[in-house]
């Protein structure tokens, strides 16, 4: 009998180790991880494999408020909107699905699909516009949920997209199968999207780069200010809020004596913006928008 023959046989080698996974007799998810980063060591598995596998083992420890989109960064469509201008909206943000609110954010009345609208232009034009008419029921869920589960109810379903509600019953954000799903495989980049941006702050001489979902006490914290958070959450939600739109890579806006300049956005939210203090100015200054 050779030495790894008696290693085996002890669970001491790799495979040894693997069957005792499948009987069930590892103590702790960290031994599972640590068993899958062994295999891509030993060229079991590739790095991409790995990466997949450990976001499989995170999906189920994550909740919904970690990935969903805020909503202060929330695209929507206005119940009482023009035609021309929930069109305009549709075909700017480049979305396929949108919550449809009445008086206000709080308000989801349903969820609007751009590709029955669009039809309506096509084969309709002349007809009445009812936007109700293609409203389909929005799915509410709480932002406590974990992923996994997410992932299965969204596929039984059908559904794409969900609006997230917090503990109080008000709107905290939405989530897309897709956002589920990066987390697995990675970022899902199509021709709307632009490159992501290390971690951040980082400084480069007088300007920092900051990820948009860098919370306001945070941004207030950093820079020795007191920038208001009545209306928004985070430094995009500030940025929106200020143009009044969601941006586009290159806008700028200058809210409380600093200047913020979007870096990387794509048809669904700001991902990162460049902030340069100004010139001397009250911190809850006015608003300029280049």
């Amino acid at each position: 009998m050779t030495d790894d023959d008696t290693d085996e046989r002890s669970g001491g080698t790799w495979f040894g180790r693997l069957r005792q996974v499948i009987r069930g007799d590892t103590a702790t998810r960290e031994d599972l991880l640590q068993l899958l980063r062994d295999a891509r060591d030993r060229t079991v598995l590739d790095a991409d494999e790995l990466a997949m596998l450990e976001g499989v083992l995170a999906v189920s420890e994550m909740q919904v408020r970690d990935v969903m989109v805020p909503r202060s960064q929330m695209v929507v469509l206005e119940r009482d909107a023009s035609r021309d201008e929930i069109l305009k909206t549709i075909v700017e943000s480049g979305h396929s699905r949108f919550p449809l609110i009445g008086n206000d954010r709080e308000e989801v009345v349903g969820i609007l699909l751009a590709k029955d609208v669009l039809r309506y232009f096509v084969e309709a034009p002349d007809q009445a516009f009812d936007i109700t008419r293609w409203l389909r029921p929005a799915t509410f869920i709480p932002e406590s949920k974990r992923l996994n589960r997410l992932l299965k109810e969204l596929r039984m379903s059908r559904n794409h997209l969900a609006v997230v509600v917090d503990e109080y019953g008000g709107i905290a954000g939405l989530i897309t199968i897709e956002d589920v799903l990066e987390e697995i495989v990675g970022e899902i980049d199509d021709e709307f999207d632009a490159a992501e941006v290390g971690p951040v702050p980082q400084q480069d001489p007088g300007c920092y780069h900051l990820r948009a979902l860098t919370r306001i006490e945070e941004f207030n914290e950093f820079f020795d200010t007191s920038l208001e958070d009545e209306h928004y959450d985070t430094v995009g939600g500030l940025v929106m809020y200020a143009l009044g739109h969601l941006p586009r890579r290159g806008e700028t806006v200058t809210v409380g004596g600093f200047q913020f300049r979007v870096l990387q956005a794509d048809r669904r939210r700001i991902h990162s913006v460049e902030v340069t203090r100004r010139a001397a100015a009250g911190e809850n200054g006015d608003t300029a928008v280049a």
